[in-house]
């Protein structure tokens, strides 16, 4: 089993060397805020740091062990000096500002730390932040903040200038590919889902939903249909699109798999096939690869990524698809 702590340096090293650096030289601040997308390791790498804090048994001055009594009560949730806060409801309250605050008066109960995690501090009312701010003015020994935030522009810049700040960087396709097959998502859809967005919430909900599998299959139709040669092929191929991609944000994505498409078809090209998109297309889209020549690749990209500006642009969707099927087809097949 892979250690918490190694695996949170290989998702997240600049992080956690900082993380490192504090421990090691004692020098822990009194407030962090964590900034970064969902999935990307913020709560975990919180309660880790918390955990090195509380740990009994230590590996290398800082690694928590995991497994005494401190390391096993932070992974259950029922750590006396350690407190988080959710939001209740859309927002977190003055309320529970102030029972941080009221918790914080006591003296710890199984060591000299105090530390306490605001989840999404984003999304405090006005004044809790203040309430907030109040207590970081103050901060009293040993006592421990993490504020955990997608937007830090959303939180008060006084509250900023109290913390020191770490950015998570987004996870990379092929870790939040590997992520979601875990999660006992197909490695087709973990494979496209993990090309569109870096988000592991939204990759999940991308990947079980019926309408996106169903507008990858009508993407994967009708560039079949494209090699065919002739327009009669087409026209109703054509015709499902439109009934499925109606509004613009749909036919947008309908592009970007049509862009994923031939980038594969590139990777191929290069021999680079071992993070495809469409993975389970690799035998057909090496046989189109085969025949298809670097330039009428990049003509190709060109037109579909022209077709996604000028659909910025507001033109008429259904001409734009139709003009771009015409110049993907060419008039005849691959050549």
């Amino acid at each position: 089993m892979v250690n918490p702590w190694k695996k949170a340096e290989k998702r997240q090293p600049v992080v956690m060397r900082m993380i490192e650096n504090s421990l090691l030289r004692d020098r822990v601040a009194h407030a962090y805020l964590f900034e970064g997308d969902p999935g990307t390791g913020k709560k975990e790498t919180a309660m880790l740091f918390a955990k090195s804090l509380f740990c009994l048994e230590p590996q290398d001055q800082y690694i928590p062990c995991g497994s005494c009594i401190n390391c096993r009560r932070i992974e259950n949730g029922n750590h006396p000096d350690l407190h988080s806060i959710e939001p209740d409801g859309l927002s977190i309250k003055k309320e529970q500002i102030h029972y941080l605050q009221r918790e914080f008066t006591k003296t710890a109960v199984e060591s000299g730390w105090k530390v306490y995690i605001v989840n999404q501090a984003d999304k405090m009312t006005a004044s809790a932040a203040n309430s907030l701010l109040k207590f970081l003015e103050e901060p009293s020994a040993n006592t421990v903040a993490f504020l955990l935030t997608e937007q830090s522009s959303r939180v008060l810049p006084t509250i900023l200038s109290r913390c020191q700040q770490l950015a998570f960087k987004p996870m990379d396709a092929d870790e939040l590919k590997q992520r979601l097959i875990e999660e006992s998502i197909s490695i087709p859809m973990a494979s496209i889902s993990s090309k569109l967005t870096s988000h592991m919430e939204e990759a999940v909900a991308l990947s079980n939903d019926e309408w996106f599998a169903q507008a990858r299959s009508i993407v994967l139709k009708l560039y079949e249909g494209l090699k065919g040669g002739g327009l009669s092929a087409i026209v109703p191929l054509s015709e499902d699109f439109h009934l499925h991609f109606k509004e613009k944000q749909q036919v947008s994505l309908a592009l970007d798999l049509f862009v994923l498409i031939h980038r594969d078809l590139l990777s191929i090209m290069t021999d680079e096939k071992y993070s495809l998109a469409f993975p389970d297309r690799l035998a057909s889209l090496q046989q189109d690869a085969l025949y298809l020549s670097a330039e009428k690749l990049a003509d190709r990209m060109a037109a579909i990524l022209e077709a996604k500006r000028k659909l910025n642009s507001n033109m008429n969707q259904q001409l734009l698809m139709e003009q771009l099927l015409l110049k993907l087809q060419g008039g005849h097949a691959f050549v």
